[in-house]
């Protein structure tokens, strides 16, 4: 936890935050509406006595009392997708719409990708994209799984991604949920700090930046672009939505979740950034009960 330290100025209550970080996390899915409605997922665990409950801000998520989320009649026909729950949040700011484009460009194994695909009822187009040819097989398998007709698979460097392939030139909007030092996933890895330095961050940073300038320049102008990460540093957060606003046309905007969260970082070791990241949001696990994340919802502006 010692890496953690560096963070008690920017978080509420440090001690419950730590607390937190050392409970193991329990297992959630996200019900797959493509395949079944609410009701008739949870009819279906009730059926195999699988208790649950339904997250307060999301009824379409769902914590298990079950060691095998993944074992459950339920599962097996895609009815359910073991999600963690707060994994479920960026595509839900994204709020994308039944017949756009989208673009997901750090996509695999597909958690979120299916999810677009079901907020958008399986109508348009879902690009989910990854460049770790290892991981396209299982983003394939998930998205079979759960009938997501609607989702095409890519395999490419997201930074240098070329739209030549498509019939059109520009997306509705893009998700990028970045590759980082995944710092906010250690309650179901302990193992995540095992080899953490201020040298990573710096070098994840830079592929961060480049995704999301190129999701940028990706998506049409009025279009949105949600950049998240599963991590607490402000280098892979803040730093690099400052550092798009300041070389693409974009602003950050305001969204509203129904969990609790503190506001993004205005200034972080000396380095001040645009006002307008208080819009950002930290989810830590001590708010919630959840994993951490941090999510920042941009407008492309020209």
């Amino acid at each position: 936890m010692e890496p953690l330290e560096r963070y008690r100025p920017i978080v509420d209550d440090f001690e419950a935050f730590l607390a937190a970080c050392r409970r193991p996390l329990g297992n959630a899915v996200r019900i797959n509406t493509i395949k079944a409605s609410v009701e008739r997922a949870t009819a279906a665990l009730e059926e195999e006595s699988v208790a649950y409950d339904q997250a307060d801000w999301n009824p379409r998520v769902l914590r298990l009392e079950t060691d095998s989320p993944g074992s459950t009649w339920a599962s097996f026909h895609g009815f359910t997708h073991g999600q963690e729950e707060v994994s479920a949040v960026p595509p839900v700011v994204l709020d994308p719409e039944p017949g756009e484009r989208v673009w997901d460009a750090c996509a695999a194994p597909g958690g979120k990708a299916t999810q677009l695909s079901a907020l958008m009822n399986d109508e348009g187009t879902v690009v989910a994209n990854d460049s770790n040819l290892g991981r396209i097989s299982a983003l394939r398998f998930n998205a079979e799984r759960l009938g997501a007709t609607n989702l095409a698979v890519t395999n490419a460097d997201a930074r240098n991604y070329s739209l030549q392939r498509f019939e059109f030139d520009a997306f509705d909007r893009t998700l990028v949920d970045a590759p980082c030092s995944c710092e906010g996933t250690i309650r179901k890895n302990p193992d995540a700090l095992e080899d953490w330095s201020e040298d990573h961050l710096a070098s994840v940073s830079g592929i961060q930046k480049g995704i999301l300038r190129r999701a940028v320049q990706a998506t049409r102008e009025g279009g949105t672009v949600v950049y998240s990460t599963c991590t607490f540093a402000p280098e892979e957060n803040e730093e690099v939505v400052q550092h798009v606003l300041e070389a693409e046309d974009c602003r950050v905007v305001d969204f509203h979740l129904d969990l609790e969260y503190a506001p993004g970082l205005t200034e972080w070791d000396g380095e001040e950034f645009d006002e307008t990241l208080e819009h950002a949001a930290r989810i830590y696990p001590h708010h919630n009960d959840t994993g951490g994340f941090f999510v920042a919802k941009l407008e492309v502006t020209a």
